[in-house]
């Protein structure tokens, strides 16, 4: 399917309104042990005037907040902002496209991103922008998901979806670029203007009580990979469910799992 940024627009648009309810009780607990990286990362501390790009539920928000920092969050989604002032209704949300940003020149002392930048269609459109918000030596950092052969619950998942449903079953619009890569989000960020442009692996451990979770975690909270388990043969979802669990089993702890995930992150400075 040839790319086009406003059918991608609408299709996470449609996801994330559909996800914003669930999103804090499923797929946060596989985002949330990043955000203290991503904050040290972006150098926010007491002070700091952030803008938290895709802000989503208002996790990296709060938790800049609770470091003393003065933090707006920003997304696109009404349904993610409902519930993210719902929880921090003391705090600043504002809504719009991360394309274009609202906010003067220079406004900002960091922009950072969790798991939101991939969502754009244009993202570098957004890391641009995050580029013209920052003030001189302002800092960026970002999170995106390592590509799934990294990701040990997206493997799970997609090695079962091969074996025993339908791979391919998901009709989802062509993405704007890979950024699971060490290479691609650095070079976005160095085309959008950044210099000490830095991108490293970060890993990470999702626990869940049990594997079925994990499955369900990716349908309620996630867009694309949700597309793809909605999309498969009902006949073929309990051998799906049965095939992670079995692959899951390695992963064991205790009373729980811990399942390995990687994400990049990216950081870069404006000049």
């Amino acid at each position: 399917m040839q790319f086009d940024p406003e059918t991608v627009r609408a299709f996470e648009h449609a996801g994330w309104q559909q996800s914003a309810a669930a999103y804090d009780a499923t797929f946060a607990h596989a985002t949330m042990p990043f955000v203290e990286a991503l904050l040290d990362t972006g150098g926010v501390t007491v002070g700091t005037a952030l803008l938290d790009l895709c802000c989503g539920t208002g996790v990296v928000t709060g938790a800049a907040t609770a470091r003393g920092a003065r933090a707006i969050g920003y997304d696109f989604s009404p349904a993610m902002l409902n519930e993210a002032r719902q929880r921090h209704p003391q705090l600043r949300f504002d809504e719009g496209d991360a394309e274009e940003l609202p906010y003067a020149d220079r406004s900002f002392d960091a922009v950072v991103s969790n798991f939101g930048v991939h969502h754009v269609p244009r993202p570098e459109k957004a890391l641009a922008e995050a580029f013209r918000v920052l003030r001189p030596r302002g800092r960026v950092a970002a999170t995106t998901w390592a590509e799934p052969a990294q990701n040990i619950a997206w493997r799970l998942l997609f090695d079962a979806i091969r074996k025993h449903g339908d791979a391919n079953a998901a009709k989802t619009p062509s993405s704007g670029g890979n950024l699971g890569t060490i290479e691609a989000t650095s070079r976005l960020l160095r085309q959008a203007g950044f210099t000490d442009v830095r991108a490293e692996p970060v890993h990470r451990e999702w626990r869940v009580r049990e594997p079925r979770e994990i499955i369900a975690s990716l349908a309620r909270g996630t867009v694309r990979t949700a597309a793809l388990i909605a999309a498969q043969p009902a006949a073929a979802v309990s051998a799906i469910e049965a095939a992670v669990a079995r692959a899951a089993a390695e992963y064991r702890r205790g009373d729980g799992y811990a399942v390995p995930i990687v994400a990049i992150l990216a950081s870069g400075t404006r000049a």
